[in-house]
């Protein structure tokens, strides 16, 4: 990163202090052609099948019905929660369509968009000065997520479709889902990540 100055360079998101024991949250967040969902945000539980199940799953479900309708296809990668059997069932039984374990790579890191972009691009629009406490972090997630540009999120999202392997290569649920996106529909795939984040608070 070029900049003049170390502030510059700061301000930008290049370095933030950090303390030996930072406040953390974890942190679900839905994308789609329509943008973001609503974040989940757990403060003092890992997020496990059931804290999945029980509070991811009704936010992720009411967000892609009132993005995208009823025709969509919920993906997510290969995380231990997402892949238990509880979590499965309940996908299938509630979601208008699922790519299951099955039919997902097991380690897919450059398939998917979140990991590696959308979270970037949330973390530039956070001020992190102003995170002084947990309750600060969490105000901060929920404060960016609603700036991060929508335009940039159809992009990042488009992009994880190129990366997509051959549809050939699967069955069903990958098809659509690649068939809907290189038709530039809209009211497609609804993709969930999950990632802890930290800051230093008091």
């Amino acid at each position: 990163m070029w900049t003049v100055s170390r502030e510059e360079a700061d301000r930008k998101g290049d370095f933030h202090e950090k303390t030996k024991y930072p406040g953390k949250v974890m942190v679900w967040l839905g994308a789609c052609t329509e943008g973001l969902t609503t974040p989940v945000i757990s403060e003092n539980r890992i997020m496990d099948a059931e804290v999945y199940i029980n509070e991811v799953f009704p936010i992720a479900l009411e967000c892609g019905d009132r993005m995208l309708g009823s025709d969509w296809t919920y993906q997510q990668d290969g995380a231990r929660p997402h892949t238990h059997r509880l979590t499965q069932e309940w996908c299938a039984e509630n979601f208008p369509d699922l790519i299951s374990k099955e039919r997902w790579p097991p380690d897919s890191p450059d398939l998917f968009p979140l990991n590696y972009s959308l979270w970037n691009e949330l973390g530039q629009c956070m001020n992190w000065n102003r995170i002084t406490t947990k309750a600060t972090l969490v105000e901060e997630i929920k404060r960016s997520v609603a700036k991060v540009d929508k335009k940039t999120i159809f992009n990042f999202i488009l992009d994880f479709t190129i990366r997509l392997p051959s549809p050939r290569a699967f069955a069903g649920d990958l098809k659509l889902c690649f068939r809907s996106y290189q038709t530039k529909q809209t009211r497609v795939a609804g993709i969930s990540n999950d990632v802890e984040l930290h800051a230093r608070t008091a």
